[in-house]
């Protein structure tokens, strides 16, 4: 099972698009786990992910996070387009692809 960490200021927008992204991976029978959190409870929740997807308005923290966290999983800003329009397939698509290294 592949696990994705949405992170967000507040993790109020992107319990939704981690809502759509488990419903994208449900319809492709994939067992995906997607967890969502603010920013500042991130060290607790970055246990045993695969990937943590930050929201675009983070984007300028993606520096500290692959610092802290860069040699355990990928980190990596969800782009603003699918992020606003909360597009779970396209956000689960790119996630995979990192994941899986293509």
């Amino acid at each position: 099972m592949k696990k994705i960490l949405l992170v967000c200021g507040a993790g109020m927008s992107t319990s939704l698009l981690a809502a759509k992204i488990e419903e994208a991976a449900k319809k492709r029978g994939l067992e995906i786990e997607v967890f969502a959190t603010a920013g500042g409870d991130l060290s607790r929740e970055a246990e045993n992910i695969d990937i943590l997807l930050l929201g675009p308005q983070l984007s300028f923290k993606k520096e500290e996070y692959l610092e802290k966290y860069g040699n355990r999983f990928p980190v990596e800003v969800i782009h603003p387009d699918d992020y606003g329009m909360m597009n779970g397939e396209k956000v689960l698509d790119f996630a995979l692809k990192i994941i899986d290294g293509k």
